[in-house]
């Protein structure tokens, strides 16, 4: 199904949509609704609470978050916390609200940590939406389209409750990551000296497996490592399965003495990732504070890293066999 965009029209968020702030709410207790931050990541979603002494807000609603920006869709009851702004219409469903929410993201650009998303610049946005010949928005029109795209559900053969019992944290041993990695610093490239190819270059994001772009310039890191962001999106660590060219703000680290592989690597980096809130874009996680840095792994009755455990754990998991 193709757009036409030649019967779109422009329409001012705050006058189509009823706009509010929600009650911001700490969360204390865990349960199984939604907790919406402003976060750009989990369709925003941050924890699971439960009921208990918590103002939840209906569902069927888009969020924006003012620092995080980006526009997602909530379809059940949630809740919030600070600065996090709904837009609500009668018509809007599960469909139509993932064109908007898509539209909604293309205004990204207009916003950066010194001019935050807020409600009153939220209602003011201006929005292109296919219209009806009465001027009206095409709600079914955007349905259709979304309902049109083409997908197929990842499947997976692993049954939810194959995995192995989990080792308690407190039985797991504690490694500097420069024991276990040796490290290697990334290398700037200008946008000058860029074009368009097929080299995975890395950038300091924090997501997309931390591919920026792809290049022309040839790679100049090998396959079967973790990339760890020490600027920027400080702390994101991923693993990295065909050869790539990494900007000096990502550390790449190499197993040093052992046979790392993708599964051992998503476990290991998962751990990495935990230790994100200790740094910061002030306070980044230079090499030599990432070489002393100290992980908990599972080990062995010698004390040493437990890699089969990792590997098997992982393997175990839903959907492992998609990896």
């Amino acid at each position: 199904m193709k757009i036409d965009v030649s019967v779109w029209r422009e329409f001012i968020v705050g006058e189509l949509f009823a706009c509010s702030t929600t009650k911001p709410m700490i969360i204390t207790e865990k349960g199984a609704h939604p907790y919406v931050t402003r976060s750009a990541l989990n369709n925003g979603i941050s924890d699971y609470v439960s009921d208990i002494n918590y103002t939840l807000n209906k569902g069927n609603c888009i969020t924006i978050g003012a620092e995080g920006k980006t526009a997602f869709y909530q379809n059940k009851t949630f809740v919030s916390g600070v600065k996090i702004y709904t837009l609500r219409h009668n018509a809007l469903n599960s469909y139509n609200a993932l064109f908007i929410c898509t539209v909604l993201n293309a205004n990204l650009c207009k916003y950066n940590y010194g001019r935050a998303r807020i409600l009153q610049k939220i209602k003011e946005e201006i929005i292109k939406l296919p219209s009806t010949v009465q001027g009206f928005p095409d709600w079914d029109n955007m349905e259709q389209y979304i309902k049109s795209l083409q997908h197929k559900p990842i499947k997976t053969v692993i049954a939810a409750n194959a995995q192995p019992q989990f080792i308690p944290v407190y039985k797991w041993g504690e490694f500097a990551l420069g024991q276990l990695f040796y490290f290697i610093k990334g290398k700037r490239l200008t946008k000058e000296d860029m074009s368009d190819g097929r080299t995975n270059y890395l950038g300091a994001i924090s997501e997309n497996n931390g591919i920026r772009q792809l290049i022309d310039s040839p790679a100049i890191f090998k396959e079967n490592c973790i990339t760890v962001n020490y600027n920027g999106s400080v702390g994101e660590a991923f693993y990295q399965s065909a050869p790539f060219w990494a900007t000096d703000d990502v550390n790449v680290l190499y197993a040093n003495g052992w046979t790392l592989n993708k599964y051992i690597a998503l476990f290991i980096a998962t751990v990495i990732k935990a230790n994100r809130y200790k740094f910061s874009y002030g306070r980044k996680w230079t090499m030599e504070k990432m070489e002393k840095s100290i992980v908990k792994l599972p080990v062995t009755m010698e004390g040493l890293p437990d890699f089969d455990y990792m590997e098997q754990y992982i393997k175990s998991l839903p959907y492992s066999d998609r990896i």
